[in-house]
């Protein structure tokens, strides 16, 4: 089947956050982490039957998304879980607050990397609870854990360790190596692993597999906090569905006891849409992965011919995270904004001098930006 990843979709005037925020400026937003791709075939019609039922009453989880996952983790990762280990959550960043707030007492500590999504560190912020940013290395391209900062920054009261994975904004598909080493170093310090993997099906690299760090061996398992949804891998962030895999009784207990004072449930047309998306939207997301590959190797190139601006190897994601430093901009941001494009500033993530770049766009969009990106970039070259 086809899909047309080049059809150009109207966003304005559907309360897109992405789009209304720079609405009537001559600003292409290419920053809120989704795409401007219609969602599956198979999601549309799903929600199409559901809204023509016309009742849309409160809704149970159903018992064949919980199946589907357990099919899922085992078919990918190799990864035996349990339908009671699953925690249905109205999205991943609700999961990360919980987690450093139900699961570390006040007088803990939690350690999060850096840059990261900025939401694993201001749920910390959040709770409230001491954290350490741990300042990550560019080695070969690729944005890796500093063992060593890891080692010095932790301390006798850390209880936590946050990882992204795959990392945002970085684009790092970890190895088993790199996640083995690290879920070495939680059994060490006893620290709980809390893991965003939302990104998890978005591999641009082919022959990287992404590995779920709880699916490493049951003894990592039982100290983790796995989270994963639907809504980047199929473009349904609007519909409010993600989940918790959790294994330790104990602690998934501690997570969702009384859920409903912390979060409201995931959503009628959440649970509709992953239902369509786990079952039919398999086709829909190679292809999606082959255009977003595109994508990436565009801009990687348009990166490269141009001076004072780096971009590591994007090896999943849509978001591509670049260094401005060699500019020598006070607030790279604001200089792309007024050449037309709205980027993620790099200070959200802990790195005022890099913008994220959101790719999850028709080519005719992503040729425009590229256009203004050259246009920014050497601006500050002429005479």
């Amino acid at each position: 089947m086809d899909f047309d990843f080049d059809m150009a979709v109207d966003r304005q005037g559907t309360h897109s956050l992405r789009w209304e925020k720079y609405a009537g400026r001559d600003v292409i937003p290419l920053w809120v982490a989704d795409m401007d791709f219609r969602a599956p075939p198979a999601v549309i019609d799903a929600l199409r039957r559901r809204v023509e039922h016309g009742v849309y009453g409160y809704t149970l989880q159903p018992p064949e998304l919980s199946g589907l996952l357990v099919e899922r983790m085992q078919r990918l990762y190799r990864w035996a879980i349990h339908p009671d280990w699953i925690v249905f959550l109205p999205g991943v960043v609700s999961g990360l607050y919980l987690a450093a707030s139900r699961l570390t007492r006040s007088d803990e500590h939690i350690l999060s990397p850096s840059p990261v999504y900025y939401h694993l560190f201001r749920a910390a912020q959040s709770a409230p609870r001491a954290w350490s940013d741990v300042p990550m290395a560019l080695k070969r391209g690729r944005w890796v854990w500093d063992e060593d900062r890891l080692a010095a920054a932790v301390r006798p009261n850390s209880r936590m360790l946050m990882l992204c994975s795959p990392h945002n904004p970085g684009g790092t598909i970890f190895s088993r190596d790199e996640l083995v080493r690290i879920a070495t170093f939680a059994a060490q310090h006893d620290l709980l692993i809390c893991s965003d993997e939302i990104h998890c099906d978005l591999l641009l690299d082919q022959g990287k597999p992404h590995l779920p760090i709880a699916s490493l061996a049951p003894e990592v398992s039982r100290r983790s906090i796995t989270l994963m949804a639907p809504s980047k891998t199929f473009n349904i962030a609007g519909t409010g569905v993600a989940f918790a895999i959790i294994e330790d009784a104990g602690t998934r207990k501690a997570f969702s006891v009384d859920l409903k004072k912390s979060v409201h449930d995931a959503t009628l047309f959440g649970y509709e849409a992953a239902l369509a998306a786990y079952r039919d939207g398999e086709p829909w997301l190679a292809a999606l992965l082959d255009y977003l590959r595109g994508n990436r190797d565009l801009l990687q190139a348009a990166v490269a011919r141009l001076p004072g601006v780096e971009m590591a190897h994007l090896e999943s994601t849509f978001l591509a995270w670049i260094d401005c430093s060699g500019m020598g901009l006070a607030d790279p941001h604001a200089h792309f904004l007024r050449h037309g494009l709205g980027l993620s500033p790099g200070a959200d993530f802990g790195a005022p001098d890099f913008v994220r770049f959101n790719i999850g766009t028709q080519r005719s969009v992503l040729s425009n930006a590229l256009v203004r990106l050259e246009r920014a970039v050497l601006e500050p070259h002429r005479g």
